[in-house]
């Protein structure tokens, strides 16, 4: 009997990066197809399998199955087939960064555009794909606010302040309406929204800036997550059931020093700045009560395996306190190139090796084992069985293992 059933059959998750986004300069990309996933998509899933993996992030590219309102979802079919073999779920990310060309953000029809799309991708992906049933409809509005509508690195190309307000909103909208059109056709389906954990300081020479670096901190950390739960823009439909499930995204660049133009610049390491993750959870815990998981983490290159064991010390501190934490998603599984320069950022459990004209998956062992140790503290499997959805996670294990290493909030833990 489990005392504390957690919502994943397994703590650990992990996924695949699928952005779709029109790309200034470049056009439509497609970042499963740069990283050869479809190919590899058994090879993927069975890596995930072996590492006790049994949930994983999984794009549907909207730009790409929807045609004039008409829909072609056969290019699914390799990943869906590859994680029935293997046995992992799919969280299904059904907007990463991209929507179909010559669609407006801005305009009166996308919300209702992109609910009958959500609508037919749940139709797809339920009658092929056993349940439990998980879906991010857009992933990190607030910052495709900022990349879309302020820094114009990806459509709608926009560059003001006031467009990525306008832009975000948008996509709240949208975010609500999908929901909606999901549980019309599956009503038990749980929602996840991934956003940003952030936080932006003023530069030390600059304490004049204090007052615009907080009020982003408050206004980009909670905006999308607040409209979600129908505490903004009640009008649009918002409330706790759609919101559901949090999925809080952590990177080191996260913590930022202001700047007026452009993206703000990352905190080093050992700034004396730097926020506790446990403490930047918390304030989500204690702003919305709604079940959590760390949404996306990693490391850099020889730094994976250091950053998995702070990410999971602040995690298990957080649990400490009480909060509803039920997994922590190692994102990505296989490695993703730099969007800018296009040279693989090495974030994965594994690095893609250029060989052949093919890209090789290659597990980066000291960040395997790493998470290997983590299943044993946790009492997780290491491996998945012969019905790995038999049962949910214990998270009495887990809440059981962070009281007995008494882990504490340690702001250096970047």
């Amino acid at each position: 009997m489990v005392r504390r059933p957690g919502i994943f059959p397994t703590f650990f998750l992990s996924g695949f990066e699928c952005s779709t986004f029109l790309w200034r300069d470049q056009g439509r990309r497609d970042l499963v197809e740069e990283t050869r996933h479809r190919e590899h998509a058994q090879e993927d899933y069975d890596l995930l399998r072996s590492l006790g993996i049994a949930v994983s992030r999984e794009g549907v590219p909207w730009p790409l199955v929807e045609r004039d309102g008409r829909y072609d979802f056969t290019r699914l079919e390799p990943v869906i087939e590859a994680m029935a073999r293997a046995q992992v779920l799919p969280i299904w990310d059904l907007c990463h960064y991209g929507y179909p060309d010559g669609l407006d953000p801005f305009a009166d029809d996308f919300a209702e555009r992109f609910a009958r799309y959500c609508r037919a991708a749940a139709e797809h992906v339920t009658a092929r794909v056993h349940g439990p049933w998980y879906f991010t409809p857009i992933n990190e509005i607030t910052f495709w606010g900022f990349c879309g509508g302020e820094w114009g690195w990806v459509a709608p190309h926009h560059t003001t302040r006031e467009d990525r307000f306008r832009f975000r909103f948008a996509l709240c909208r949208a975010a609500i309406a999908g929901v909606r059109a999901i549980r019309e056709v599956c009503p038990e389906a749980r929602m996840i929204h991934m956003e940003p954990l952030i936080q932006v300081v003023p530069p030390k020479d600059r304490p004049d800036l204090a007052d615009e670096a907080r009020e982003e901190t408050a206004d980009d950390t909670f905006f999308a997550w607040d409209v979600l739960a129908g505490r903004r823009h009640p009008e649009l439909g918002g409330a706790p059931d759609v919101l559901d499930i949090i999925g809080a995204n952590c990177y080191a660049f996260g913590q930022m020093e202001y700047r007026d133009h452009g993206p703000h610049a990352a905190m080093g390491p050992r700034d004396e700045r730097i926020r506790p993750l446990c403490d930047m959870l918390q304030d989500v815990w204690d702003r919305y009560q709604r079940p959590m998981i760390i949404g996306e983490t990693s490391g850099l290159g020889d730094g994976r395996p250091a950053w998995l064991k702070d990410v999971m010390e602040e995690s298990l501190a957080a649990v400490t306190r009480g909060i509803d934490l039920h997994g922590v998603c190692l994102f990505p599984a296989v490695d993703m190139p730099n969007w800018h320069t296009g040279e693989w950022l090495h974030n994965g459990i594994c690095d893609l090796v250029e060989e052949g004209g093919d890209l090789r998956r290659v597990a980066f062992d000291p960040y395997v084992q790493e998470l290997r140790r983590w299943q044993k503290i946790l009492n997780r499997v290491t491996e998945l069985d012969e019905d790995p959805f038999s049962d949910p996670v214990e998270l009495q294990d887990v809440i059981d293992a962070a009281g007995r290493l008494h882990m504490q909030a340690d702001k250096n833990w970047s």
